[in-house]
C-alpha cells in the first residue's frame, strides 16, 4: 500500500510548513522575524530529511527533494536577512496609521518622516521566494508517493500531499499564534486564514485515509492492527478530535478579547498532537 519512513515525514512537514509560511508572508503583515524563525525550523527539517535519507537508504526522490528544499529555504532566509532594513510594508503601514491617529488626538506631528525613512531602505523581501521551496518539496513528494504506492499510486500520492498540507497547516497556525506575543497589535486575519485552510484540508485528509485500502479496513478488522482494533479506534478519535479542535480555534477568534488568540494557540497545540495521530497512525497501519 505505502511506505512510511522518517525522512519522508520530515520532508512532508517541511514542505507543508513552508507552503503556509508563504500563505502568511504574502500578506505583508507579519514581521521579518517570523519568516526567519519558520525558515530556520523547516529548513532544519529538510536537512534532517536529507541526512536520514542518506543514512537509511530512503527513496532517492526524498533525498533530492530535501536537498532542494533546504537550499531554496536557505536562499530565501539570506535574502530576507539582507533586506531586513526594508521591513514589511503592511506592518509598517499599520504602525503609521496608529501613529497618525495618536498624532491627531494629541496634536503632535504626523508620520511623514517615518514614511520617508521607510522609502529609503530599499526593496522588501519578495514573498514569492517562500514559494520556491514548497514547490520543490511537492514535486519530490509526488515522486515519492508514486514510487512507494504499489498498486495504488495515485491514492498514495494524494495521501502524501494531503498529509504534508495538513501537518504544515496546523503547525504554522500554532507558531503564528505564538508570534502574536512578539508582535502585539498584529491583525487576526493571518491566523484565521491558516485555521480556515487547515479546517478545509482536514476532511480531505480523513477521506483519503478512509478510501480502501484504508482505515475502513482497519476499523472493520480486514487489516489487523495487532491490538484487536484499538489503534483503529484511536485513529478515529484523533481524526474527530482534530476537527473539533480546529472548529473551536476558529470559534475562539470571534471573541474580541486579546486572550482569545492565546486560547486559540492552546487549542492548536492539542490539534498538532491529534493531527499527527490522524496522519501518522494511519500511515503506519497501512504501510506495506
Amino acid at each position: 500500500m505505502s511506505d512510511l519512513d522518517a525522512a519522508t515525514v520530515l520532508l512532508q512537514w517541511a514542505t507543508g510548513g513552508l507552503l503556509f509560511l508563504w500563505v502568511t508572508t504574502r500578506r505583508r503583515l507579519v514581521g521579518v522575524g517570523y519568516g526567519w524563525l519558520l525558515r530556520g525550523v523547516y529548513g532544519s527539517m529538510a536537512i534532517g530529511a536529507l541526512l536520514l535519507g542518506l543514512r537509511f537508504d530512503s527513496t532517492r526522490a526524498t533525498e533530492v527533494a530535501a536537498a532542494g528544499v533546504a537550499v531554496a529555504t536557505a536562499l530565501a532566509l539570506i535574502v530576507s536577512i539582507v533586506r531586513r532594513r526594508a521591513g514589511v510594508s503592511g506592518e509598517q503601514a499599520t504602525r503609521e496609521r496608529r501613529a497618525a491617529r495618536v498624532a491627531a488626538m494629541t496634536g503632535a506631528r504626523g508620520s511623514s518622516a517615518a514614511s520617508a525613512e521607510r522609502d529609503d531602505r530599499g526593496p522588501e523581501f519578495p514573498p514569492g521566494l517562500d514559494l520556491v521551496a514548497p514547490v520543490i518539496g511537492a514535486i519530490g513528494l509526488i515522486a515519492v508517493g508514486w514510487a512507494t504506492g504499489g498498486d495504488d499510486q495515485l491514492l498514495n500520492v494524494a495521501r502524501t500531499l494531503a498529509g504534508a498540507a495538513f501537518m504544515g497547516g496546523v503547525t504554522g497556525a500554532m507558531l503564528l499564534g505564538h508570534w502574536y506575543l512578539v508582535q502585539p497589535g498584529l491583525p487576526r486575519a493571518p491566523i484565521i486564514e491558516l485555521i480556515r485552510w487547515t479546517g478545509a484540508i482536514w476532511p480531505i485528509e480523513v477521506a483519503l485515509l478512509l478510501v480502501p485500502p484504508g482505515m475502513v479496513s482497519v476499523l472493520t478488522g480486514a487489516i489487523d492492527d495487532g491490538y484487536n482494533g484499538l489503534l483503529g479506534w484511536f485513529w478515529l478519535a484523533c481524526a474527530v478530535t482534530t476537527g473539533g479542535l480546529l472548529f473551536a480555534a476558529w470559534a475562539a477568534q470571534r471573541e474580541r478579547a486579546y486572550s482569545a488568540v492565546m486560547a486559540t494557540t492552546g487549542l492548536l497545540y492539542l490539534a498538532i498532537l491529534t493531527a499527527f495521530g490522524t496522519d501518522l497512525v494511519a500511515r503506519a497501519l497501512l504501510a506495506g
